[in-house]
């Protein structure tokens, strides 16, 4: 394990490691309100990235394509932001809709181009228009043609009746 730059928090930039146990360091314990340990969180500062790859890192392929996978290219500022984020301490993991039989290509397309991650799960639902609904908290971003890092805007979403104030 690298140490992370300017390292205080504790948080580790983990080179080339794609097994998510290997940030558990970076979990905090929790409990409900009557005592229970309950799943952990990261600490405030740690962000758990969940990013696509067709068409949010490179253009799009469909499944049903799977040669044009091998040479997708890939979008100007995704490779420096994503290692950016994971040299800062971040989580990055690969969130695709391609299927475990794209696993290969996937990962050595993903080497080829010196992204650096910590791990990938493959399966997601096709279609878009998702609604993540979650006990934790969840910030979800649209990929609109130009990947750099996130900037704050107040925006109105969605959310049950009884949700507190984060």
């Amino acid at each position: 394990m690298v140490g992370r730059k300017g390292g205080s928090t504790g948080r580790r930039a983990l080179k080339n490691l794609r097994h998510p146990d290997v940030f558990m360091t970076d979990l905090l314990k929790t409990q409900d309100k009557d005592g229970r340990n309950v799943s952990p969180v990261l600490s405030k500062e740690c962000k758990n990235f969940m990013i696509d790859i067709d068409g949010t890192i490179c253009d799009d392929v469909p499944n049903e394509e799977p040669e044009r996978m091998v040479d997708v290219k890939v979008y100007e500022g995704a490779v420096e932001t994503i290692n950016k984020w994971f040299d800062e301490g971040h989580i990055i993991t690969f969130f695709t809709s391609r299927t475990e039989a794209h696993r290969e290509v996937t990962e050595t397309w993903l080497a080829k181009h010196g992204f650096r991650y910590h791990g990938i799960l493959f399966g997601k639902p096709r279609g878009g228009n998702y609604h993540w609904i979650d006990n934790h908290t969840v910030r979800a971003t649209k990929f609109h043609d130009n990947f750099t890092d996130l900037v704050k805007k107040v925006k109105q979403i969605e959310v049950f009746p009884d949700e507190p104030e984060v």
